[in-house]
Formats: C-alpha cells, structure tokens, sequence
C-alpha cells in the first residue's frame, strides 16, 4: 500500500531539485498527474511541515524541502557505491549538474618485507617503492607483524601509535598520487562564501582530505569531513574504476543538486 505521506514529500523533494523553487499543491498536482485532491496534497504538507520536513516562508506560498528531508532523500537513493566511471561524462556532468568533484588515484601498496640494517635502520619494502626510517627495536617487532598489509592502513596504525617518522615517509608516498580536482569553481565558491580556514581549503585542493577517508554519504557534524561541511551541503565518497585504474572519488556539493541523474549519468 503507497504512504500518501512519504509519496507526496519524495515528490515534493524531486519538483524542488529540479525547479529550486517553493512548491505548491496545485503545482505539484500538475507537475506529476497526482490523484489527490490539491486539499488532501496540503493537508499532507502541514503534517509534513509539523514533522520538519517541509518549510513555507508564509501561508500563501509553496513549500520547500528542509535540509534535514533533503538528507534522508540522499541517503535512500544514492547511498550504494559507484564502481565503474566514464571520465568524459564525469567532467561534463560534474559541471552541468554544479558539482566539485575530487579524483585520487588508488594504487594498491603491500608490506612485503622489512630489512634491518645492522640495527641502524630499517628498509621497509612495498609492492613498487620502499622507504627508511631509524631503526628501533619495538617498532621493528610491531612491523613484523603488519606484513602483508596495506599502507593506508599501516598509515593510520602509525598516526595512533605516534611512529612519527614512519607516519610522514609514508604520508610523503601517499601525497604524491595522482591527484585531479573537476569543476573546481564550484569548491572554490563554496570556500569563500563560508570562509573556510586556509588549512581546510588546502586539505581539498592537495586531495589530503580523501587519504583514509572511507566510502560513504557525508553531512554537516562534527567529525572528519563532516565538520568542514555547511549544513546545506553533503559529499560522496567512492572507490571507483577509471580506464582500467583505481580512485578514490569525492563529490560535493549543496543538498539541493541533482545527484541521482549525476551518479546515472557517469556510470557504465
């Protein structure tokens, strides 16, 4: 049995994305052949708007989504990963649709071996690179163990367990993937109309920001990513598949963009 409710506030929420304008009975009647009486369709509005999810700046005019119904929107439909992306689709539709859209590189890097150096150093051996740092007996044992892992995860072990010069060797390989920013106008406004700090900005603009970053919506709160973000806006984080090579993929932007036909549209 359709929930009268929830059908009229996803259709609500649909007309608003598509028109970013106060919607109003009569008009999503017709927008979308709705059965229901313009009365009925309000009378749902005010309960709707009693729960919070819809706002009407005055009694005459239409109704629009509140951020709070725009993020349960998101999360119902878009919350499944991406997997395979078309790169030119991307760029044209990240534009089209008002969207910044971060790319970073992900290669796949193993421990395979640690060397101690005659108890000097120790040569710490990965899939295509290596790195030294000082040796030191605990830390070599705590290493031994971690063999066969992959280094963002030895990364985040080392930042927890205060084995500085091992967290920045590795962060130093880390920082120089390949790294892509697509309609990065669109980040840019967003900086400067909410005076986000300088640090922030550069954690974005050198991809910093996606390194240990797992896939997943992000909203306003006060961790991570989320505590960089305005209350309108979300982003997405994928790991995703671009001409045969893997990234790590964010998309950010206001609550109120197209995101469905976004991630329709660049998919294959």
């Amino acid at each position: 049995m359709v929930n009268k409710k929830e059908f009229l506030l996803n259709s609500i929420i649909k007309a608003y994305i598509e028109h970013l304008e106060p919607i109003g009975s009569g008009q999503l009647k017709s927008m979308y052949g709705i059965s229901y009486s313009p009365a009925t369709i309000r009378g749902y509005f005010k309960k709707l708007g009693e729960e919070g999810y819809l706002a009407q700046e005055h009694a005459s005019s239409g109704r629009t989504p509140t951020t709070e119904a725009l993020k349960e929107y998101w999360l119902n439909r878009i919350d499944k990963a991406c997997d395979i992306i078309d790169y030119d689709r991307l760029n044209f539709t990240a534009t089209q649709v008002g969207l910044a859209v971060f790319l970073k590189k992900q290669k796949v890097q193993v421990l395979k071996n640690i060397k101690n150096i005659e108890n000097s150093y120790m040569v710490l051996d990965f899939d295509t690179f290596c790195i030294t740092i000082k040796y030191n007996t605990a830390l070599y044992k705590f290493l031994t163990d971690m063999v066969s892992l992959e280094v963002t995860s030895i990364l985040e072990v080392s930042k927890q367990v205060g084995a500085t010069e091992l967290y920045v060797e590795l962060n130093r390989y880390l920082h120089n993937r390949d790294f892509e920013a697509i309609n990065i106008k669109e980040f840019l406004s967003l900086a400067i109309n909410f005076d986000f700090l300088e640090e922030d900005i550069n954690l974005f603009l050198s991809g910093k920001i996606m390194d240990n970053l797992p896939d997943g919506l992000y909203f306003n709160d006060k961790y991570g990513l989320g505590s960089i973000l305005p209350h309108q806006y979300m982003a997405k984080v994928d790991s995703v598949t671009i001409d045969g090579a893997r990234y790590k993929m964010l998309v950010l932007g206001q609550l109120s963009k197209d995101y469905e036909y976004f991630y329709k549209e660049i998919e294959l």
